[in-house]
């Protein structure tokens, strides 16, 4: 696929599927997430993604880097979105609550287990 086609405003048409598409960018996007195309790869294992974000937080799985530390116990974590969670645990901002019996969770999973578990159980034995 010759990319390159795209240029100066001119539409091109994506080869897979024949959308009309103005920007180079646009149709690399289109190709990633409408057709499944994985151009960003691991060099360790191979494994494809379709954004290089992904990719880099792939790979910190192969060199054990965790790159976002906590300042208030100095945890370290590989995801800056693991560590915003993890913040959480500090401050006591319990934003998950069970719709249930009203109880809060600081991580959504928690959340989650709690109504497996707790509310779950009580479903089946009603029945």
């Amino acid at each position: 696929m010759d990319l390159q086609l795209c240029h100066g405003g001119k539409p091109c048409t994506c080869p897979v599927c024949g959308k009309t598409i103005k920007y180079k960018g646009d149709l690399s996007r289109h190709m990633r997430i409408q057709h499944g195309e994985k151009p960003f790869n691991c060099g360790d294992c191979g494994k494809s993604f379709i954004q290089k974000w992904n990719l880099t937080e792939h790979i910190r799985t192969h060199t054990g880097e965790k790159s976002f530390s906590c300042g208030d116990c100095g945890k370290s974590f590989s995801r800056k979105q693991t560590l915003t969670e993890h913040i959480l645990t500090h401050t006591g901002g319990k934003q998950h609550g069970c719709s249930v019996c009203g109880k809060s969770f600081t991580h959504k999973t928690n959340l989650l287990r709690h109504v497996d578990k707790i509310h779950k159980e009580r479903y089946q034995e009603k029945n």
